[in-house]
């Protein structure tokens, strides 16, 4: 396996300590059985990120991983971050993982183990009944949860987590795949148009944690906003109301998207008989 590990920053020279004690000892260690890069991309941050990160790409070429600072002249967002990440990515399967350790970057060979043959994407997940959440505020989980909650009705029952960034994708998912946000959409963009076009999704139930350094970049409202958009889409396409993004994505191994839930059913059955 060639392994791509993206990490986007904005603003996080403080948890480049941590990075340097987690992250690196661990794509040492992956890197003994194949090529391990890791990307990260510096989202027009204005601290230190870019020269604290360059600093640790260094270190992390001097134990044998590939690192590479791919910058940003200004921030642009989350998705923004991601498409550079991808774009500088040369791995077979590619990680995407949060700066700050939320979810902890021990666990990557964890959610590598879950990418079988016949799964393309896994997802971190602490909304699986085996999962959780520890010392993380509750009003920064009523957006993602909320979220997830109407994403499980729309698109899946089967996935219980679609807003975390810690992920593996096969490189044919993200080759493949559209995603149009710039901003924290941006992951669940892309988890929801695989899964409709016909990828196959494992979840990986684990802990999400609070932050030890810094605050979060999301803007709620912004955010929000932003998922309401997106679910109106995705419904308009379920429901054959509009093309769906998916729609223009070859289909996956799978084949074809789930099937739309009772209560979906039961809403195109009365839009049809008008």
């Amino acid at each position: 396996m060639h392994l791509s590990i993206v990490v986007p920053c904005f603003n996080e020279a403080a948890n480049a300590t941590k990075v340097a004690s987690e992250l690196l000892p661990v794509a040492q260690a992956l890197a003994a059985s194949g090529p391990v890069q890791i990307v990260f991309v510096d989202d027009g941050s204005t601290d230190d990120t870019r020269a604290v990160f360059s600093r640790l790409a260094d270190v992390a070429t001097e134990r044998g991983v590939s690192a590479v600072v791919v910058p940003h002249d200004r921030n642009r967002g989350l998705g923004a971050a991601l498409r550079t990440g991808f774009g500088a990515s040369q791995g077979d399967v590619i990680v995407t993982t949060d700066s700050d350790a939320t979810y902890r970057f021990e666990e990557i060979p964890a959610i590598l183990v879950r990418l079988t043959d016949d799964v393309d994407i896994v997802t971190a997940s602490p909304y699986h009944p085996d999962g959780a959440v520890a010392n993380v505020p509750s009003h920064r989980l009523v957006l993602s949860r909320g979220s997830s909650w109407i994403y499980r009705r729309l698109v899946s029952s089967s996935i219980h987590t679609y807003t975390a960034l810690f992920r593996a994708y096969r490189r044919r998912v993200i080759e493949t795949v559209p995603f149009a946000s710039d901003g924290f959409l941006a992951g669940t963009e892309l988890l929801v148009n695989a899964v409709l076009a016909g990828y196959r999704v494992a979840e990986y139930p684990t802990v999400l944690h609070s932050r030890a350094h810094g605050v979060s970049k999301a803007k709620l409202v912004r955010t929000t906003r932003a998922h309401l958009q997106f679910q109106a889409r995705v419904l308009a396409g379920r429901l054959h109301l509009a093309r769906g993004p998916w729609q223009a994505v070859a289909s996956g191994p799978a084949g074809q998207a789930p099937p739309l839930s009772s209560d979906l059913v039961g809403a195109s059955s009365r839009q049809k008989g008008r």
